[in-house]
């Protein structure tokens, strides 16, 4: 089946129906080939894992659903509370404000080994105002809400009556049925041309040509949806999943028997980063690239692509979607 057609599909509007809540799809559950041999490291080896069917957020929760939720509970996100000198022994006390990590592009070619030349921590920067005090989300309502921790994200879907994916349900559902494909529209990035997700265009950090039409964040419809009728399953922003990060995948089952079944990720003890041994923050999983990867620096634009994102830490470009479970969803 082409993109074309799964989108046209009238199944697909029909399953959003029966879902209650046309903000969700389905997603039929199934075996699939998960990861890559042929890109980063971390996502080999690939292999095959079987999930079940659930129903997932039809876009990442936006600036204006986030809100709703912060207005209902008055929920405050740890990019807006000061972290606690305990849990930074040994950090500068001028440093220890309300913040989070915010993308300012360089004025011109940096060295692409040192991620510091292109990310800042921004004082008073939040879900609110992205690039701290004196910016703002006017006007952003249908872009994706970003400066999220995982316990935010978490907080949302408990909220909301729904749960974060995990790493094996949020590739699935990216892939739009079309297993072992590069893409989650096919094998090529740019077919014809056309733009089918919010990615760099130009020499990353220094030159966004934005040929795609955002510099920054896009409305989460901005781009075609793919096969299951989800948008921004790739590019826009990085997204939470329940998996604790391991450096590798597990190789794949030696018989059909023995293929995984929703599996769960890692142990967190193995999820800290070796680079930094006297930092103890456990990280979980991100998916689906964002606006920054570029092709000379980060094609991590691809369903299989992983990331490793500390629990505490929020940023610019990362954001979240929610699914429920189909054995605990009134059918």
């Amino acid at each position: 089946m082409t993109l074309a057609d799964a989108n046209s599909s009238s199944d697909h509007e029909q399953l959003q129906q029966q879902s209650g809540d046309g903000a969700m799809l389905y997603v039929p559950g199934g075996t699939f080939r998960m990861g890559s041999d042929r890109h980063y490291p971390e996502e080999a080896p690939v292999h095959r894992v079987t999930v079940d069917g659930f129903w997932m957020d039809r876009a990442p929760v936006t600036n204006r659903q986030f809100r709703q939720f912060v207005e209902a509970t008055g929920h405050v996100t740890l990019a807006e509370t000061a972290p606690d000198p305990k849990d930074y022994p040994g950090a500068l006390p001028h440093m220890l404000k309300a913040g989070s990590l915010a993308f300012v592009a360089p004025k011109r070619s940096v060295d692409l080994r040192n991620w510091g030349q292109w990310w800042t921590f921004r004082f008073g920067a939040n879900w609110r105002r992205p690039y701290g005090p004196g910016s703002s989300i006017r006007g952003l309502d249908e872009h994706p809400v970003v400066h999220v921790a995982f316990r935010d994200a978490e907080a949302y879907a408990n909220w909301a009556g729904k749960e974060l994916p995990t790493e094996a349900e949020w590739e699935f559902a990216a892939r739009g049925g079309l297993d072992g494909a590069e893409f989650a529209w096919g094998e090529t990035f740019t077919p014809g041309g056309r733009q089918l997700a919010n990615t760099w265009q130009g020499e990353f950090p220094h030159e966004n040509l934005a040929t795609d039409g955002y510099a920054g964040t896009s409305p989460v419809t901005a781009f075609p949806p793919n096969g299951y009728g989800l948008h921004d399953m790739i590019g826009n922003v990085w997204e939470w999943t329940t998996d604790w990060y391991t450096a590798k995948h597990e190789a794949d089952a030696p018989k059909a028997c023995c293929i995984p079944e929703n599996p769960r990720g890692g142990r967190e003890e193995l999820s800290y980063d070796p680079c930094t041994p006297g930092i103890r923050i456990p990280r979980k999983v991100l998916k689906g690239g964002s606006h920054l990867c570029a092709p000379n620096y980060c094609r991590r634009y691809r369903p299989a692509a992983r990331h490793a994102e500390p629990v505490d830490t929020s940023t610019s470009h990362v954001g979240f979607r929610c699914i429920k479970r189909e054995r605990r969803h009134e059918r």
